[in-house]
């Protein structure tokens, strides 16, 4: 992974403050040894060789310690200055050792910092190479000191050991820099991998669907991300870190936090925040152990509710195996009678014969109900056919008013098209519509009045349109959104199976089942059929 900008920026600003603190301790030195040449504490340092020399040498190394200082912090040109200040360094260390033999020991030895400050900047190579440098400086300044005739100022084994120290402490000092800087990138770079995985989780729970909050001990909200702002009512569900009160925007979530907290059996009905928002099952959970901050989980009971139905759903389709089996039974054997009865049909008035066929016709029928419900358990594709729509809710309307006595209720079909093509499975297409008129004969009434259901057939867009309306109170919104959700039902006797059976298999055919509000009363269920697929002209 490439390091980030802010990384790079950190690690291009460790040589300019190396730099800067080299630069002062050079300025350092420079003011001491000239505090000790033209001070009148000069006589610390012992009779000066070459007064002249030690001057001129103390006072230009403090000017140019000073330029150094000033100009020589720039990243760009960190090897130049860098070889140019040691150099400057090893120069005016070799010159004043010579004219101060006095103080020879000590600013040699003041030179051992500035080798390893210049090997914690540069490449290996050219920190030896100052370091060999500083040596051959060293031992020129001894020679010089013999050739002129006079006591040398250090021993041979003094020179061999500064020597060595130069050599060993730019080799060391190299090599813990590299790793201080191998150890500071990673730190920054780990840092950086830390800020965008914060980053990340921030946007993860931001944009999660179940509803975070972290609540104090004085109920507080501290954090909320966008769903559980949406979800106590923030228009904006931006989330934040408010220290918004929970208890005045949701008493009943306050009341059940306490009860958590207390150690009190817990509420598991759903709770709703806001009028406006979904019902929500809130769990509990302690954030970090001997703190008083809570973390609220806002599940929506909606996504809960889905996942039971299909579970059920499941089950129910592996119940339904085993029940096709117990109602097929019966189904045979009531069949196999009115086979019997027919054999002596001459013997029976024409009433008796037409409530044979009643009673096959419906025994038929009851068996394909079976046979859509374990196609619809196992997900069976439909077998669609060219159906000429307007005979069929004609026939329709004809066997249902013929199977089922309406007395009063009436069901009529409503056809203005002398024939209208689509492409359903007349199984299917029979199970829909007997859905549907049954749910409006039952729910289609006014009081006790006689229910009035009319089927109208039309083309709409290039589809088959059949329409089933009833003269009834209507259905209320709220109860409108649910119609087709498996196991909603209005009716403390019904299974509230029927709609969305039914709409499961206009899915199979490629078909569409909507609710269409009638703003003068009633409701109306709009069955859209696509229509048979011709070929086209080559």
């Amino acid at each position: 992974m490439a390091p980030s900008a802010s990384l790079i920026d950190r690690i291009e600003s460790i040589p300019r403050r190396e730099l800067y603190f080299f630069a002062l301790y050079r300025l350092l030195i420079a003011s001491v040894i000239s505090g000790l040449v033209f001070s009148p504490l000069a006589p610390l340092v012992g009779q000066p060789h070459h007064p002249a020399l030690a001057a001129i040498v103390a006072s230009s190394y403090l000017l140019l310690s000073v330029a150094m200082l000033v100009l020589g912090r720039s990243e760009r040109w960190l090897q130049p200055i860098v070889l140019c200040g040691v150099g400057l360094d090893i120069v005016a260390a070799s010159l004043l050792s010579h004219a101060l033999p006095g103080a020879s020991a000590g600013i040699s030895m003041s030179l051992l910092f500035n080798i390893a400050a210049a090997a914690t900047l540069l490449p290996l190579p050219l920190g030896l190479g100052l370091a060999l440098a500083a040596s051959a400086a060293t031992a020129a300044e001894y020679v010089w000191r013999v050739v002129e005739g006079g006591a040398p100022s250090r021993t041979l084994a003094e020179l061999a050991m500064f020597t060595t120290s130069y050599l060993a402490l730019a080799f060391i000092s190299f090599q813990v820099a590299n790793r201080a800087r191998r150890n500071q990138q990673l730190a920054n770079q780990r840092g950086d991998e830390v800020a965008n995985l914060f980053q990340i989780n921030e946007l993860i729970i931001r944009r999660m669907r179940t509803g975070v909050l972290v609540v104090d001990g004085q109920s507080r909200i501290h954090l909320a991300n966008e769903a559980a702002s949406s979800l106590l009512g923030d228009n904006d569900g931006h989330g934040g870190t408010g220290r918004m009160d929970l208890g005045s925007a949701s008493p009943e979530l306050v009341r059940r936090l306490q009860r958590w907290r207390n150690g009190w059996q817990q509420d598991e009905s759903p709770l709703q925040l806001c009028p406006d928002q979904p019902e929500v099952q809130p769990r509990f959970a302690r954030l970090l152990a001997g703190s008083n901050l809570t973390l609220v989980f806002l599940d929506d009971a909606t996504v809960v509710s889905r996942r039971a139905e299909s579970l059920t759903l499941s089950a129910m389709g592996r119940f339904s195996a085993s029940l096709a089996h117990e109602i097929r039974n019966p189904l045979a054997a009531i069949n196999y009678a009115v086979q019997l009865l027919e054999e002596e049909a001459q013997n029976f008035n024409e009433s008796d014969r037409r409530l044979l066929q009643i009673i096959r016709q419906q025994c038929q029928r009851t068996n394909g109900i079976v046979e859509s419900v374990l196609g619809l358990a196992r997900r069976e594709r439909a077998n669609p056919e060219n159906v000429d729509v307007v005979a069929a809710v004609r026939r329709f309307v004809l066997e249902y008013k013929q199977g089922l006595s309406l007395e009063t209720d009436s069901v009529e079909s409503i056809i203005s098209e002398t024939s209208v093509a689509a492409q359903i499975d007349p199984r299917h297409l029979h199970q829909i519509l007997t859905a549907l008129v049954h749910n409006a004969l039952k729910y289609g009434r006014i009081g006790e009045q006689p229910a009035r259901v009319r089927l109208r057939v039309a083309r709409q867009d290039r589809n088959a349109v059949i329409d089933v309306m009833d003269r009834g109170p209507g259905i209320p919104e709220a109860v409108a959104a649910q119609l087709f959700r498996p196991f909603f039902t209005t009716s403390e006797h019904g299974t509230g199976l029927g709609l969305y059976i039914a709409r499961e298999l206009c899915r199979a055919n490629q078909a569409r089942l909507e609710y269409i509000a009638v703003p003068t009363g009633g409701a109306c269920f709009r069955l859209v059929l696509p229509v048979p697929h011709t070929l086209l002209p080559s």
